[in-house]
């Protein structure tokens, strides 16, 4: 299970920028989402990509590559590895490719339950282990049949009617769209966190060109629930900002 934090931005900005002074709570929840991070940020072109199989908070790079990744939209994820998955960085988030960056809270079980959906192509850059990654790359494949959006709706309506899980929350980009989903069973919320109902939660806030979206555990005053359910669509060129049912 995992922590995820994600922005889009009119201007290049940074996680510290656009959080505020509450973004080192946000990072604290690396002391029990422990075993691994990773920053991926879009450009025109192609997602830039730092991560590492230790918690944030004992990472000497980490401070640097929040610095350093200065962009109009980026992810943020802190890893809590799902019981018998490795820690290793194959398995750390995010996901890449191309101008896509992907990040992913909760669990598909069967890990490969996805894999015969997955096109060929897209399978064979599997690198890591986890369902996350298989999730990822289905992704890209219903993207490639219908479009950006209209894919990942596709694949998440797919997964939701159709697979195990406990969570299929996530945040996916591209150099045009920030798209944030919010799908949970909420009877499968980790013995650890079980005094935390809002433990699946994720969260926005829209304001001055810029639109943020988190996982709970922090001081999100004011912040805006995403229905569970539901699919958050940001157009990042114009920031229009959509709430769609899957």
């Amino acid at each position: 299970m995992c922590r995820l934090l994600g922005y889009s931005s009119q201007t290049p900005t940074t996680f510290g920028e656009v959080v505020g002074e509450n973004f080192n709570q946000f990072v604290k929840l690396a002391d029990d989402h422990c075993d691994g991070w990773g920053i991926a940020t879009t450009d025109a072109k192609s997602a830039d990509l730092y991560k590492e199989p230790v918690a944030a908070t004992k990472s000497a790079n980490f401070k640097e590559q929040l610095k350093s990744h200065k962009s109009k939209a980026a992810l943020l994820h802190l890893r809590w590895a799902t019981a018998g998955m490795a820690i290793n960085e194959n398995n750390t988030h995010p996901f890449t490719y191309q101008d896509i960056s992907f990040i992913h809270n909760g669990s598909i079980s069967p890990f490969d339950c996805l894999n015969p959906l997955i096109d060929k192509k897209y399978l064979s850059l599997a690198k890591g282990s986890t369902d996350s990654e298989r999730y990822f790359l289905y992704l890209l494949t219903q993207i490639e049949k219908h479009g950006f959006v209209a894919g990942i709706k596709s694949g998440l309506s797919y997964i939701k009617n159709n697979c195990t899980y406990s969570s299929i929350n996530m945040m996916i980009t591209n150099k045009d769209y920030f798209v944030a989903a919010c799908v949970y069973n909420q009877n499968k919320i980790p013995d650890r966190f079980k005094d935390s109902p809002d433990y699946y939660h994720l969260k926005y806030t829209k304001k001055d060109g810029q639109v943020v979206v988190a996982s709970s555990g922090w001081d999100q005053k004011g912040w805006l629930e995403i229905p569970n359910g539901s699919l958050l669509v940001l157009n990042g060129v114009e920031q229009q900002l959509h709430l769609k049912q899957i």
